[in-house]
């Protein structure tokens, strides 16, 4: 296994460590390893990604995430084969850390004849990085934060539906929509009218004493956190469902919680101009959750 690269002067929102193939960025003699301009993950979009939070010196969820990373390149048919060799890198990074964010990139590699058609040659390309935890205000977890709806209705795509491909860019527009540091995320719907997610998060809400969550078989990320508290959830008894749901069911629900890798699980406080408050389902969901996350053994 090669040794890190740390970079000088880091600060939380850059990566302190980041390999490509599993060689650092910066070799001992200081020079670069570069990716190729012909990457096609640069030009196309063409690959996928994993954001792993890391707790107590661990990857948390790492079976998980791996298993939607093989998923995602046996749809695109990238052939990207070293999964034990990626687990070494990532238990190696995330080793010591008491808590850090690790970041997997994989690309179909450098095109090998010009234009979107891939001639099957090319070889995957893969980048990790790590990245220190972010400051977080605390009363997220308990008190809740506030959420808007996104104006960006996302594009329908069944091929592309829960995988958590490179292209990113109706997230961006989402996100540029607004400034107010309060508001944590924006709710995003679909071309057709339904609730599909955040832009960096997966969404329940309760109603009835029923678990639901939007269903993802047209378009957005299947978080693996989504997933954890579907089957932690189902596990504890608690009646849980993937469904369809438009505003109507946003409207009515009398708890919505948000979800992925880094934030486990926080509570709505706000939707726009209608308040909630935390209740007893998200507080369950979240004591179910927190042993994945702090807990001495990976789930």
């Amino acid at each position: 296994m090669s040794t890190h690269a740390t970079t000088a002067g880091a600060t939380p929102e850059l990566a302190d460590a980041a390999l490509v193939n599993g060689r650092p960025v910066l070799h001992a003699a200081g020079e670069p390893h570069s990716l190729s301009v012909l990457e096609r993950g640069l030009h196309y979009g063409d690959g996928l990604f994993e954001t792993i939070a890391c707790r107590q010196g661990r990857p948390r969820l790492l079976d998980f995430h791996l298993e939607r990373l093989a998923l995602g390149c046996a749809r695109l048919r990238i052939a990207f084969n070293p999964f034990g060799e990626l687990r070494r890198e990532l238990e190696s990074l995330a080793a010591g850390q008491a808590s850090a964010l690790l970041k997997v990139i994989v690309t179909r590699g450098p095109a090998t004849a010009r234009g979107y058609g891939a001639r099957g040659d090319e070889h995957a390309t893969r980048i990790t990085l790590r990245f220190a935890w972010p400051q977080e205000d605390s009363r997220c977890i308990e008190d809740g934060v506030a959420v808007r709806i996104a104006e960006l209705r996302l594009g329908e795509n069944p091929l592309l539906a829960g995988l958590k491909h490179l292209n990113r860019l109706e997230q961006v527009l989402a996100r540029g929509e607004w400034r107010d540091p309060q508001i944590f995320d924006a709710l995003l719907f679909s071309s057709s009218g339904l609730l599909v997610s955040g832009t960096m998060c997966n969404v329940f809400i309760v109603n009835d004493k029923r678990l639901l969550t939007p269903r993802l078989d047209r378009c957005g990320v299947a978080g693996v956190m989504r997933r954890a508290v579907l089957h932690a959830a189902a596990a504890s008894g608690i009646a849980t469902a993937e469904a369809a749901l438009g505003h109507a069911e946003l409207e009515a629900a009398e708890e919505i919680f948000l979800t992925n890798a880094r934030i486990g699980v926080w509570p709505v406080r706000a939707v726009g101009a209608r308040t909630l408050v935390p209740g007893a389902m998200t507080r369950r969901v979240q004591k179910l959750i927190h042993s994945l996350l702090e807990g001495p053994e990976d789930a």
